[in-house]
């Protein structure tokens, strides 16, 4: 059986304290209410720096330099109707403060507490990375 691929990124914004930026998806969406990494879905001939800096400016507000993406990890997740690959970048340095233009609410949290957050299946096996990482 073949499911389509979709590629989407996502972004870690971590501050100065070392919490993580976590985006609330609006209820009308796909898995409404639950916790996300920002990001979004490439676009045709995208580079998925270019996409997540796009994203970032449509969903946060912020001005982000390529040279402050550094890429992470990945998750690859099966949902019923389409198969997830979705890389991890992890950004300390951008332009602006992020709010929620088309989330529900913004919260920045530590990454011990990340898995108190609901979050979509794909976006779980990045949080014990993450609380490794930082």
């Amino acid at each position: 059986m073949s499911s389509r691929v979709v590629l989407v990124v996502a972004c870690a914004l971590i501050d100065a304290d070392g919490r993580v930026l976590i985006a609330q998806r609006p209820m009308q969406k796909a898995m409404g209410g639950l916790w996300e990494f920002p990001g979004g879905k490439v676009e045709a001939g995208e580079t998925p720096e270019a996409s997540l800096i796009r994203e970032l400016a449509e969903e946060l507000g912020i001005a982000v330099k390529e040279a402050c993406l550094a890429p992470f990890t990945f998750a690859s997740h099966a949902y019923p109707d389409f198969h997830l690959m979705m890389p991890l970048y992890v950004c300390r340095r951008w332009e602006g403060t992020p709010r929620p233009c088309e989330h529900t609410a913004l919260k920045w949290v530590m990454p011990k507490d990340l898995s108190k957050w609901p979050m979509p299946p794909a976006d779980l096996p990045l949080i014990p990375m993450l609380r490794d990482l930082l």
